[in-house]
């Protein structure tokens, strides 16, 4: 079984995450704090909620941390799984409580949901519909929970998964090469999301 290395950086779902990826069939996650041990990992996860700045600050405060997520993701092609802010971060800037540099592997900016119709209510929170951009093995089309007030502005459309409408389109998830990130929760999607996370584990891109 492939070695997953969860990424501790503070994150509130780490542990929610955690018993997901469980239940959905992976039988050696670590979760660590340890750049070394993301950097050999075989699959690595980052969960995330709250902030976009408080989680950019707190990843960034591990030492070597982003050097090591980069070196595996970019240079070995170790699948990788961002959920919600954790997606967020893959983005180049976030815009929550001023303007923040994220990781930058997938461009575009994270932005306060302004939905055209004000009875629409912010955050977005519930189960919505999961709607592909385009044929996936990793995803499928079904309802997944939501929880955010912002959302990511993707650049390129070819880098959208899927979508999702909350008084408007809003990008439900985002892939390319060896990455994908969800803004839904897995952990708490319920059969979905184990099923994602299931196709996840195994994903052979």
């Amino acid at each position: 079984m492939s070695a997953i290395a969860l990424i501790d950086y503070g994150a509130g779902n780490l542990h929610s995450v955690h018993n997901a990826l469980r239940k959905a069939g992976a039988d050696n996650v670590t979760i660590t704090a340890d750049a070394d041990i993301v950097a050999k990992a075989d699959r690595i996860v980052l969960p995330g909620v709250g902030a976009f700045r408080a989680c950019r600050d707190a990843l960034v405060a591990i030492p070597g941390m982003v050097d090591a997520m980069g070196e595996a993701v970019k240079a070995r092609g170790v699948p990788f799984l961002g959920v919600c802010v954790g997606m967020q971060l893959l983005a180049d800037a976030g815009e929550e409580f001023g303007r923040h540099e994220g990781l930058g592997w997938i461009g575009g900016t994270v932005r306060l949901i302004e939905p055209a119709d004000s009875a629409i209510k912010i955050p977005h929170m519930g189960w919505n519909d999961v709607t592909l951009s385009a044929p996936s093995t990793l995803l499928e089309q079904g309802e997944a929970y939501f929880l955010h007030s912002y959302h990511f502005e993707v650049t390129d459309p070819a880098d959208v998964a899927a979508v999702t409408d909350h008084g408007g389109p809003l990008v439900a998830a985002v892939a390319r090469d060896t990455i994908i990130g969800c803004q839904f929760h897995p952990e708490k999607s319920q059969t979905y999301g184990l099923s994602f996370l299931s196709r996840f584990l195994e994903w052979r891109p």
